[in-house]
């Protein structure tokens, strides 16, 4: 019908973009820039509603758990463009993404924008013009028990977040937060730190030999397996403290070089005692789902989740890839067709089997509805077709999911694997036996395209080595032996990608969620990346041992699990959202419910909570500024108190090191000297925030007026006189009456000059003239010729800079704050405050960006490197280097952070919508 217009909502203005080109004339595609409206914060709510069962957590907990949800300010003019493009549609597709939240943003969408016309739910995987053809074609109605589990899960949240935070605020620290999934993965970390406090390390000697068959150069390494037919210690032979278990033998080091020396003599002989062959086979891995990606784009290319994420956001929204978020190793039968069609054209043939390998699912939620993470497209693009389009990250992400797609339905990599024992016979040393392996792979099939990589294991497997080759009975020379001393390992701390394997193999979380509950641990700073290693910090002990001891349920991973496992019977219309929150929250016969817990803490020892004995006389508190380590004095004497390092991580912290760190010197301060003008001392102190120099101020004098006194006048001779004779009689002393009491308040200490130091001085050296001109700070550099305005250089919370009235401008270097003069001063504040002034200030820049056409430029900001075009900034994710960051990526972030519009302000009223709960298909 002519005439007519569609409005199709989708999340992105990226994804918006892409659609708009497949849709053609008749279509408008418009961008919600992820959700209109969530729950409206307690504070907001109005007067009325604060008193009542709805007024703790925006969710109505006495009547069916009815959520409270608010447009937000900054998705008004969202809503008010939907709503204009709407009056003129003459039907509606809602195409945002086909999970949860996907699903429960269009139900938002449908609830604000109150539509008369018909609206349709279109769904697709992959941003191709097939594919929007097909959803076009193929509409379907609103998934309710997707917006239930959706709902049910944000409630949760809510619930648990609001009624356990508030504990950990009293208890452990202002600014922390509890959720269900971040505090079971804190946990994770906390545990494994834990292993690795009480792991005990052992030592134990191993020979390498290197042999070869006489009279050739070729020569492989063997390791020493047996003594004496017993065998020889290795690692994996001690528990976690240090014991060694089972019926082997451990060398020390006299042992094993007296070995080595025996072997060494000529009289040796190495004779070749066995040798086997089995053939080797390795299968392919399935295809990417979120949760491999993500672990596979750590160990290979050194992404965080997050980047990897956002990385992949922005090949679907741009039609690359197809949709990131999926729990299925599934493949369409159109993409095994491209995968085997392009295996057989680049590798030859024969490196794709007869049939086409399919791949069993372990989903358990909605988004088994989704194909495996996959180049889009019947025909895949090839890295090299997009070599010219893709660049930096996004290019290594498509190649990376490329080769695992197409080597899925590759054949298997064969080959033999070939292992020998060496028998070495000495004098007096004993019988030695060394064995070898390595495998030879003569059919490379799958590895022709792509090998998975691996997670650090805790004790190395043997390397494989080249054999020449070997016949039983066969004579070898000894080209050297080395005797090895080794130590036993503790548990590796976790990575990102093994921290992602364990959630998902303890069923905690849901991959398409992994991404934002390590930055949650990360920023909420429960966890330190250290490399690529996760470290807690020691508030997360603190915070942990409250849950384990109060809220023992909420961390317990079979118990967090089974919460996921209920969400996803809620997705499937098998259960009912308001029965499983009514358990959740006020309990059952099966839990004891989340009210019932909070209404009965009893009483939290704070001080205990926040302690971990080091040693017996050593105690590690998490205090208010950070850990400490408390040893106690002489009786009557209060405890002493001994900062620990910042950069020192838990495991760390033994106790020989506890005890170093107390009997460090104490760092005293330095007096530097008088300063000359007003005859106060300057001394060099260290403080929390780092060195600085201060003046000491004298002590005042207390004086008797300042403390208030009681005043009272001369007290009254009083002659009593005889009225006859007119002479005294009696003479008396009258008190004069007290006057009024008159307290006069004390003035206040002057407060103490001081000044940091620069980053280049060393409070160990600095001397009084230095000091002297940094507590003189701000220096007046001169003035304005045109305003008479005093022009200042000084030292902030930034860094260095200049200021102007209210006008201020960055200096390049601390130094500058006592070298710059009037004119190179006024030369600055003459350039504009945000243009191409000092090029050295940014750490790199790009040309243009395509949208503002202004410059791109990488600066170093109060919370990390940022990118800017001087009308946006987008903070450069965590994981990602700067010296790793293109242009491309650069356009990427700042394209991302307009589309999620201006930041929520922290308090909102606006109009709010109860949510009437959706009917069940």
């Amino acid at each position: 019908m002519s005439g007519t217009k569609k409005l199709v909502i989708v999340e992105s203005p990226a994804k918006a973009k892409t659609i708009a080109q497949y849709l053609g004339d008749g279509y408008e595609v418009q961008a919600s820039v992820g959700h209109i409206r969530d729950l409206i914060e307690p504070k907001n709510l109005p007067p009325e509603l604060k008193t009542g069962s709805i007024g703790k957590f925006s969710v109505d907990v006495d009547n069916g758990f009815t959520p409270y949800y608010v447009v937000s300010d900054a998705k008004k003019k969202t809503v008010a463009d939907l709503k204009r493009a709407l009056k003129d549609a003459d039907e509606l597709y809602l195409a945002t993404d086909e999970d949860r939240e996907g699903e429960a943003i269009a139900w938002h969408l449908l609830e604000v924008l109150k539509p008369k016309v018909p609206v349709k739910r279109m769904v697709f995987h992959e941003i191709t013009k097939e594919a929007i053809q097909r959803a076009q074609d193929n509409p379907r109605e609103l998934d309710t028990a997707l917006v239930d589990a959706q709902e049910t899960r944000r409630i949760l949240d809510r619930l648990y977040g609001f009624e356990v935070s508030p504990v950990l605020w009293r208890k452990v620290g202002p600014g922390l937060s509890a959720g269900r999934v971040q505090s079971a993965a804190t946990r994770l970390v906390v545990d494994r730190e834990r292993e690795r406090l009480a792991f005990v390390s052992a030592s134990y000697w191993d020979l390498t030999a290197a042999l070869g068959p006489q009279g050739e150069t070729a020569r492989f390494d063997a390791r020493l397996a047996r003594l004496d037919g017993r065998r020889v210690a290795s690692g994996r032979d001690f528990d976690d403290r240090g014991v060694l278990g089972g019926e082997a033998i451990a060398l020390d080091e006299a042992a094993a070089e007296r070995l080595a020396a025996a072997l060494r003599l000529d009289s040796t002989s190495f004779t070749v005692t066995s040798v086997e062959s089995k053939p080797y086979t390795r299968r392919p891995a399935a295809p990417f789902t979120t949760s491999t990606l993500q672990q596979e784009a750590a160990r290979k290319l050194r992404f965080s989740a997050r980047q990897t994420m956002s990385v992949a956001q922005g090949l679907y929204e741009n039609g690359y890839i197809t949709y990131m978020r999926t729990d299925s190793s599934t493949l369409s039968q159109q993409a095994i067709d491209a995968a085997r069609s392009q295996a057989a054209k680049l590798y030859g043939a024969e490196t794709v089997p007869d049939k086409p390998r399919v791949y069993a699912s372990k989903s358990k939620n909605a988004q088994e509805a989704h194909e495996a993470v996959r180049p889009a497209g019947d025909v895949f693009k090839t890295p090299s077709e997009l070599s010219s389009v893709l660049r930096g990250n996004d290019f290594k992400l498509y190649e990376l999911i490329w080769k695992r797609t197409v080597a899925s339905q590759m054949a298997d990599a064969r080959g033999s694997t070939a292992s020998v024992a060496i028998t070495g016979a000495t004098v007096d040393a004993g019988t030695a036996e060394f064995t070898a392996s390595g495998t030879v792979i003569t059919f490379r099939g799958f590895l022709s395209a792509y090998e998975e990589g691996r997670d650090e294991t805790r004790n190395a497997e043997e390397a494989d080595t080249s054999l020449p080759p070997l016949t039983e009975g066969q004579v070898l020379a000894l080209d050297a032996v080395e005797a090895k001393g080794h130590e036993t390992s503790p548990p590796p701390r976790y990575t990102e990608a093994s921290l992602v394997k364990t959630l998902e193999e303890l069923g905690i979380g849901r991959p398409s969620t992994y991404a934002s509950i390590i930055s949650t641990i990360i920023d909420r700073g429960y966890v330190t990346p250290r490399g690529s290693a996760l470290v807690p910090n020691w508030i997360a002990f603190s915070v942990v041992r409250l849950l384990e001891e109060y809220f023992g349920d909420l961390v317990e991973y079979d118990f967090t699990a089974e919460m996921e496992d209920d969400l996803d019977r809620i997705a499937d219309g098998e259960a009912d959202r308001v029965g499983w929150l009514t358990e959740f929250y006020f309990g059952s016969d099966k839990h004891r419910g989340l009210r019932k817990v909070i209404d009965n803490l009893g009483e939290i020892d704070a001080r205990s909570i926040n302690s971990i004995r080091i040693s017996d006389d050593i105690t590690l508190r998490i205090g208010k500024y950070g850990p400490y380590l408390e040893v106690p004095q002489g009786e009557g004497e209060p405890p002493r108190r001994v900062n620990v390092p910042e950069d020192l991580a838990p495991d760390e912290l033994t106790p020989a090191k506890a005890q170093e760190l107390i009997d460090a010197p104490v760092n005293t301060d330095r007096e530097l000297g008088v300063n000359p003008v007003n005859g106060k001392t300057v001394v060099a102190k260290d403080g929390r925030y780092g060195p600085y120099v201060t003046e000491l101020e004298p002590e005042a004098e207390a004086a008797e007026a300042a403390a208030g006194a009681t005043v009272e006048s001369a007290a009254e001779t009083v002659h009593q006189v005889d009225p006859a004779t007119g002479e005294v009689v009696e003479t008396v002393e009258k008190p004069a009456p007290k006057k009024k009491v008159v307290k006069k308040k004390a003035p206040a200490a002057p407060k103490p000059r001081t000044a940091s130091l620069f980053k280049s001085m060393d409070p160990a050296t600095i001397d009084l003239a230095t000091a002297l001109k940094l507590l003189d700070l701000p220096r007046v550099v001169g003035q304005d010729p045109e305003t008479g305005v005093d022009i200042t250089a000084q030292n902030g919370r930034f860094g260095p800079y200049l200021k102007k009235g209210t006008d201020s401008r960055s200096l390049d270097s601390e130094d500058q704050i006592f070298e710059i003069e009037l004119p190179a001063a006024l030369e600055i504040f003459a350039q504009p405050k945000y243009g191409a002034r000092r090029p050295s200030s940014s750490l790199k820049e790009f040309e243009a960006d395509p949208v503002s056409g202004k410059l791109i430029k990488v600066r170093d900001g109060r919370f990390g490197p940022y990118v800017t075009d001087g009308e946006t900034n987008a903070t450069i994710p965590r994981g990602e280097e700067v010296e790793a960051l293109d242009f491309e990526r650069a356009v990427q972030l700042l394209a991302d952070k307009r589309a999620k519009g201006p930041a929520k302000p922290k308090s909102t009223r606006t109009a709010a919508a109860r949510r009437t709960p959706a009917k069940k298909r």
